[in-house]
């Protein structure tokens, strides 16, 4: 109970203490009290005597006591004479600017802008914090260049604005292009402002109007980072830094600053090449790296300096792109017939040269298109027309040299280095091709059949001397037979030397005839051997000289049986005389007709019955010569007849 009690006791005296404030100590002494986190905003309701009554024309805020708004506001602390009755006083929070942002302030009061403008310059005031200083500086209405930064602020907000915006913040490997919204005019003539120092990178705009900066484009750029820039005076626009990779130098076109004198002297007449900071053309190009360069006020082009291949063929582009527009080059030849080839030309732009060809041609790709196109393409197409599709093919190489001497010749004069020239694939038309193939397989099977032709005669070679190797044992074994057919024959004649002469006529004669015969048949069989070899080496060859080899081993044939024949007639003539050997034939030929002289037996001597036996035989025998069936009547008569003994 007594806990109720107090309390009530305490909200009671908070109520008249608040009663007392407001009435007693507000109504007699003008007593306010401003807290710490506040800022108390004073309006005048009237005018007591001495003070003025009214305030100028256009002006909302008091300066000099007039009733109405005042511009002087009460900071935190403890007031008089702040009568109830005469001053309305209003507390407002602090303005309060976080980190990474900035205050903009829009002034309500003050002087006029000046016609052309449309911020108003900082005065003196404390940041805005003395509305009464500002107003008495000349501050001007409307939007200011000077803002806040971060931080806790007291201010009038009867006459200031106050807008929170983000700070500026330009990336890594980013520029910022900068387009500020007031100052001078920009110079007839120029597209962008003149170059101010001494702004903070634009954070101090004050300056940079007082410096006599120009509205519009500026040449200074921004680099990454953070930045208090107001809005109201400043467009930033972030685009990546130029960067010019290795193996590539960038020639500057500079479109702003003074006239430059031409550097190139009076020799190059394809523009002007001025020192750096000048208009035009730079002299010194920029090395591989990254640059802040402002890409409205100039232009870098990027110019390869290691050596560059371009293609004039319709399926392969380089890296580059600068031959995108390049296609196979299609000729015709000096008999009529169109035909495609690809090239490839390699170039080269030294570091000191990569100005004047910008100058002359504005870019690489002007270059490609004005210069190489056309002359690589016109020189191959009248190369062309002088020579036949078939000779063009043939002296590929000695026209690519030639098209080297020529390019080189003519890039010199452009101020860029010929490296080398390529003639890659020619494409020939289809029917032509068809004949060069059909051609080329008919030379390569000529090529072939003389091939299989030589083969056929080392084939046949080996075949003939292996028949002659293979019948080396028939001759040898003919020859040995040969021998003991003489051997024998020999020794017969000398086993019947003491029989009757003619039964050793009769065995001689015998053995000379087989002898022949022997040394005919080996004749005969390596002229067979030979004839044979012969045939098959004319029957790879042609069937016209198989014919004739065979008729001339036929002949030889023929000549060597006649030769034989001969031969065993001379024997003969020798073995039993001219005499006996002529009426042999006779009987021979005789019994060749079947014809008998003589009865089938005959035993006797001459014609007065005194013949010998021998006699007898010789008889039989040459009877058996003429006919052969009586070989045996003969054998069985010399059975029956009895021996010389028994007679």
């Amino acid at each position: 109970m007594n806990q109720i009690l107090q309390n009530y006791w305490g909200i009671g005296l908070l109520i008249l203490a608040l009663v007392f404030y407001k009435f007693v100590l507000r109504f007699f002494f003008g007593m306010v009290i401003v807290p710490e986190d506040k800022v108390g905003l004073v309006t005048k309701k009237f005018v007591l005597f001495g003070d003025n009554k009214e305030l100028p024309d256009g002006r909302i805020l008091a300066t000099l006591g007039e009733a109405g708004f005042q511009a002087k506001t009460l900071a935190p602390g403890l007031y008089f004479w702040k009568w109830i009755w005469q001053y309305e006083i209003t507390m407002e929070n602090f303005t309060i600017i976080p980190e990474g942002k900035i205050g903009l302030v829009l002034a309500k009061d003050g002087a006029e802008i000046p016609t052309g403008n449309i911020l108003g310059l900082r005065v003196e005031c404390d940041n805005f914090q003395d509305a009464e200083k500002f107003l008495l500086n000349g501050g001007q209405r409307g939007r200011q260049t000077n803002y806040f930064t971060a931080g806790s602020y007291r201010i009038n907000t009867m006459l200031f604005q106050v807008s929170v915006t983000d700070m500026i913040r330009i990336q890594e490997s980013m520029v910022g292009i900068v387009t500020t919204l007031d100052g001078l005019p920009i110079e007839a003539g120029s597209i962008a402002g003149k170059l101010v120092e001494g702004h903070n990178n634009f954070q101090d705009f004050d300056k940079f109007i007082l410096n006599g900066g120009n509205r519009g484009l500026q040449p200074q750029v921004i680099l990454a980072g953070s930045y208090n820039l107001n809005p109201w005076a400043i467009q930033m626009e972030e685009t990546s830094m130029t960067e010019i990779p290795i193996g590539y130098v960038g020639v500057v076109i500079s479109y702003i600053g003074q006239e430059g004198n031409d550097l190139t002297g009076s020799e190059f007449k394809h523009g002007n090449i001025v020192e750096k900071g000048y208009k035009g053309v730079w002299l010194e190009p920029l090395g591989p790296g990254k640059y802040p360069v402002n890409k409205y006020i100039m232009k870098v082009e990027l110019v390869p300096t290691t050596n560059l291949v371009l293609n004039w063929a319709s399926a392969r582009s380089e890296a580059h792109n600068l031959d995108k527009n390049l296609s196979t080059i299609t000729v015709r030849s000096k008999d009529g017939f169109p035909f495609n080839l690809d090239v490839s030309q390699i170039i080269h732009v030294p570091t000191t040269e990569a100005p004047k060809v910008i100058a002359r041609f504005g870019n690489m790709n002007n270059l490609v298109s004005q210069v190489l196109e056309p002359t690589i393409g016109n020189y191959f197409r009248n190369s062309a027309q002088d020579s036949d599709v078939i000779a063009f093919l043939s002296t590929r190489k000695e026209r690519q040299d030639s098209a080297k001497f020529h390019i080189k010749k003519v890039l010199d004069e452009y101020n860029v280095n010929a490296v080398d020239t390529l003639i890659g694939d020619i494409t020939p038309p289809e029917s032509l091709m068809k004949t060069l193939t059909d051609r080329k397989i008919a030379e390569e099977q000529k090529v072939t059949y003389n091939t299989q032709k030589q083969a056929q005669e080392t084939r046949q070679g080996m075949e003939k001397e292996t028949a002659i190797a293979d019948m080396q044992k028939e001759i040898v074994s003919a020859q040995q037979s040969v021998e003991i057919a003489e051997r024998t024959a020999n020794a017969a004649v000398k086993k019947s030397e003491g029989e009757a002469v003619s039964v050793k006529l009769a065995v001689s004669a015998e053995a000379e005839a087989t002898k022949l015969r022997a040394h005919a048949e080996a004749e005969a069989t390596k002229a067979r051997a030979e004839a044979e070899s012969m045939s098959i080496k004319l029957r790879a060859s042609a069937e016209a000289e198989r014919i004739s080899l065979t008729g001339t081993a036929e002949a030889e044939k023929i000549l060597a049986i006649g030769k034989s024949t001969a031969e065993a007639y001379e024997l003969s003539v020798k073995a039993l005389g001219n005499e006996n050997f002529t009426r042999y034939k006779i009987t021979e030929e005789l019994a060749k007709g079947h014809v008998k002289l003589i009865p089938d037996v005959l035993i006797g001597g001459g014609a007065n019955g005194s013949g010998s036996a021998l006699d007898g035989l010789l008889g039989l025998k040459l009877m058996e010569m003429m006919d052969p069936k009586l070989k045996e009547k003969t054998a069985k008569i010399i059975k029956e007849k009895p021996s010389d003994k028994e007679e």
